[in-house]
C-alpha cells in the first residue's frame, strides 16, 4: 500500500480501519500503515527506554498483545467451538504489575538460560562462571537481571509482526559474552503463534531461550486446569532433586504419573503419592521429547469446557510442564481484577533441559563465536 498523507484519507477510511485492525479506542496508525496498540496502562518508560504495547491480529479476528517490557504476551484472544473469542493466557493491566517483586514471569521472553541452574554456576573452556541465584540456592530463568525485566527494541513490520531486538552485555548476570538476541512474533491466519528465536555472541557462552506464558483454555480466571486433557509426545522425563534441578538421568514415563502419552486430564494422578511430585509440588518437570522435527505436535491440551485445543510444535529437545503449583490467588490483581488461584493456568515451555551446562549426557548449550542460535516455536489453537 502507497504512503498517504492524512488529509488525503477520509474520515470513513479512517473509522474502518481502526475497526478491522483493533477495538481498542487508542489503537493508532502508524506512518507505515502499520496498527499500534497504545493502551495508557501499558505506556512507561523504564530505564530510559519506551514501552508500549503492540498488538497483533488475523483474519480469523485472533489477536495478541505483547508488551515490549520483557517481550510479554499480555493477551491471546483465540476462538472458542461457538466462536466465541477466548483469552487463554494469564497476565496483569499494566506494565507496572510485571514489576512487582515475586511475579512469576507471565508470558515473558526468559534468556539467556531458560529455566535453572545449580547453584548459579558452570564452567566453560576451564573457567568458573558464578550467576545470580534467585531461586533459593539456584539460578532461575536467567537471574535477577533475565530478559524479562528488560526494554526490548520493538518493530512491527506488519499487522501479524513483531520484531524485538535486545543485546545482552559480556557479563549481565554473570554470563560471559556480548549476546544479540532476536525474536520474532507471528499470528498465522490459522490462529498459531509462532515463535522464532535467534542470537548470536562474541565469547563461548551458553543460550536457552523460551517463552512463559501461562496458559487456561477455559479462558484466563477460570479456577484450574485440573480439567484439561494434555498429551506428550515423550517416553522419558528428567527426575529432580528437593530443589528442583535434575539428577541427571532420563526416567521412563510408562506406568508413573508423568505419562501423557496418552491423553489424560492434569487432574488425574497429580496428587499420587510420588516424591517427584512432592518435590515440585506437582508437575514442574522436563520431559525429554521423543525424536521430532518442527512439523510435529510434541503436545497437545484441550478444554473441555470451550472445546480450545493447543498443539505444539517445536525444534527443541525439551518440554517443561509445570501445573501452576506456585499460584496462590491470594491477590486479585489479575487482568479485571481476576484471581489466579493455584493450579489455574500450565506453562508449557519447550527448551533445552535444566541445568544442561553441567550434564554432560543432555544436549549441549554452547554458543559459539560464529555460530547462529535458532529455534521456533508453535502454539496452534484449533476448536
Amino acid at each position: 500500500m502507497k504512503k498517504q498523507c492524512l488529509s488525503a484519507i477520509s474520515l470513513t477510511t479512517l473509522c474502518i480501519s481502526a475497526f478491522l485492525f483493533s477495538c481498542n479506542p487508542a489503537a493508532e496508525k502508524n506512518s507505515s500503515d502499520v496498527v499500534k496498540t497504545d493502551s495508557s496502562s501499558y505506556t512507561a518508560t523504564i530505564e530510559g527506554k519506551s514501552v508500549l504495547l503492540y498488538t497483533l491480529k488475523n483474519k480469523q479476528g485472533a489477536s495478541v498483545s505483547i508488551t515490549n517490557y520483557g517481550g510479554r504476551v499480555v493477551s491471546l484472544l483465540v476462538p472458542d467451538k461457538n466462536n466465541k473469542l477466548t483469552d487463554v493466557v494469564l497476565g496483569y493491566d499494566s506494565v507496572g504489575a510485571y514489576r512487582k517483586k515475586g511475579e512469576p514471569f507471565f508470558g515473558a521472553l526468559i534468556g539467556r538460560y531458560g529455566n535453572r541452574i545449580a547453584k548459579g554456576k558452570f564452567e566453560l573452556e576451564g573457567k568458573e562462571y558464578q550467576l545470580q541465584l534467585n531461586d533459593g540456592v539456584n539460578t532461575l530463568h536467567g537471574g535477577n537481571d533475565g530478559f524479562f525485566s528488560k526494554v526490548w527494541d520493538a518493530k512491527q513490520t506488519d499487522a501479524q509482526h513483531l520484531e524485538l531486538m535486545y543485546t545482552s552485555k559480556d557479563g549481565e548476570a554473570g554470563y560471559p559474552g556480548k549476546l544479540d538476541v532476536k525474536v520474532i512474533y507471528t499470528l498465522t491466519d490459522d490462529n498459531a503463534l509462532k515463535i522464532d528465536y535467534m542470537a548470536t555472541t562474541d565469547k563461548v557462552t551458553v543460550v536457552n531461550l523460551t517463552n512463559h506464558a501461562y496458559f487456561n483454555l477455559n479462558g484466563e480466571g477460570n479456577s484450574t486446569i485440573l480439567d484439561h486433557e494434555l498429551y506428550i509426545d515423550a517416553n522419558a522425563y528428567t527426575p529432580v532433586d528437593s530443589t528442583l534441578i535434575p539428577t541427571g538421568k532420563l526416567q521412563p514415563v510408562a506406568g508413573t504419573a508423568f505419562d501423557f502419552t496418552t491423553a489424560k486430564t492434569i487432574g488425574k494422578n497429580i496428587e499420587d503419592k510420588d516424591q517427584q511430585l512432592t518435590y515440585g509440588k506437582g508437575y514442574d518437570h522436563n520431559f525429554a521429547l521423543n525424536e521430532h522435527d518442527d512439523n510435529k505436535v510434541i503436545a497437545k491440551v484441550k478444554s473441555t469446557v470451550t472445546g480450545i485445543i493447543m498443539e505444539i510444535y517445536t525444534s527443541e529437545p525439551g518440554l517443561q510442564f509445570y501445573s501452576g503449583n506456585f499460584l496462590t490467588g491470594k491477590d486479585k490483581d489479575g487482568k479485571g481484577g481476576k484471581s489466579y488461584p493455584h493450579r489455574s493456568a500450565i506453562c508449557l515451555e519447550t527448551q533445552h533441559f535444566p541445568d544442561a551446562p553441567n550434564h554432560t549426557n543432555f544436549a549441549s548449550t554452547v554458543l559459539k563465536p560464529g555460530d547462529v542460535y535458532k529455534t521456533t516455536t508453535t502454539y496452534k489453537f484449533l476448536k
